[in-house]
């Protein structure tokens, strides 16, 4: 693969990139780039979460990155996640690395990392560093980082939810990544990241490439919730609850912005299966298969694709993706004891 090849693969990950040159200049002089993502084990996986992420992953290690998934621990029992109970925390965890396994991410160049365990190896390395970014800040930046943890400003925030964005800050430099693979919830401590190292005269910046946030499937839900089980799709999920969900999903024929039916298109089927497929009867046009989302918004907001086509349609993609999942966690019977206990665990913020 030709380092444009690369950087066209790796940049298509993000909404945003900062910076593109940065980029292309890494792929150009290093061969394996150390990618950095991360996620709080915090309640059952949703679709963005398993198949993005799969995808996102894939994209990176085939263009010769390795990729470190931080499996923050510590910050799900500092935000309060599963009440606090490190246990819950980490049976979450090792459920979700279980779905990503399942539904597909290659994982030879993948390594997942336990926060608790690597903070607690290299502690001497880690704490001054966390220390350093704390004093360098001002409460009032470290605050408006307090998206990342799902919170805003405004919320009456504890002692250990000011402490999180200095450390997850310090997670970029403890793990030597190069690129920051997250979403664009995380953009504000990943600039933070890019001004420490202004401050510390640091010149290579860790370059960040933050991927879209799939909203809700009911209207003006800007992301999914995991407190709230008709906003998302789950990845073990069984076909007739997916029918159901996409069924009941907010859908407006001919419009195109803020329809999440057509973002779930966008974003997950054909970025998995390179073309949607349509199954409808003659009078309504007959069968069609899209061979780029373009062609399908073309058709949507002319009317020649109606939402009661383009529903079913979408439901059989989804569960064509989600099904190797409900197999192994029917199969497997150490998988079927986390998702029961999972599923049993309350979601807390």
């Amino acid at each position: 693969m030709s380092v444009e090849e690369k950087f066209r693969l790796v940049r298509s990950i993000g909404e945003e990139c900062i910076q593109e040159d940065e980029l292309l200049n890494l792929l150009t002089k290093k061969p394996q780039p150390i990618c950095y993502d991360g996620f709080e084990p915090s309640g059952r996986m949703h679709i963005a979460q398993g198949v993005m992420k799969a995808i996102s992953v894939n994209k990176l290690t085939s263009a010769g990155c390795k990729v470190k998934i931080w499996v923050a621990d510590w910050f799900a029992q500092l935000n309060n996640k599963m009440g606090g109970d490190l246990k819950k925390i980490q049976t979450v965890g090792r459920y979700l690395i279980e779905i990503w396994i399942a539904v597909g991410m290659r994982t030879e160049r993948v390594e997942f990392l336990w926060s608790s365990e690597e903070i607690n190896a290299r502690a001497d390395e880690y704490w001054p560093l966390v220390m350093d970014i704390a004093r360098r800040n001002k409460l009032p930046r470290i605050m408006r980082c307090c998206q990342i943890m799902g919170r805003s400003e405004q919320d009456e925030l504890t002692a250990a939810q000011i402490l999180y964005p200095c450390m997850q800050c310090a997670d970029i430099f403890f793990l030597k990544a190069d690129i920051c693979q997250l979403g664009m919830d995380q953009r504000k401590v990943n600039v933070l990241a890019r001004e420490y190292c202004d401050d510390i005269k640091r010149k290579n910046k860790p370059i960040i490439l933050s991927h879209h946030m799939l909203p809700g499937l009911q209207q003006g839900q800007e992301k999914m919730s995991k407190s709230d089980p008709s906003s998302a799709i789950y990845m073990e999920d069984e076909e007739a609850e997916v029918n159901v969900k996409i069924k009941k999903a907010y859908c407006p024929p001919k419009i195109v912005e803020g329809n999440p039916c057509l973002e779930y298109i966008k974003y997950i089927i054909f970025p998995w299966d390179k073309k949607f497929v349509v199954e409808r009867s003659e009078a309504n046009g007959g069968n069609k298969t899209f061979e780029s989302y373009e062609e399908l918004v073309a058709d949507y907001e002319e009317g020649n694709l109606h939402p009661g086509d383009l529903k079913p349609s979408l439901s059989k993609a989804i569960n064509k993706i989600l099904q190797p999942v409900r197999n192994h966690f029917n199969k497997n019977a150490n998988a079927q004891d986390l998702l029961k206990r999972v599923k049993g665990y309350r979601v807390t913020r």
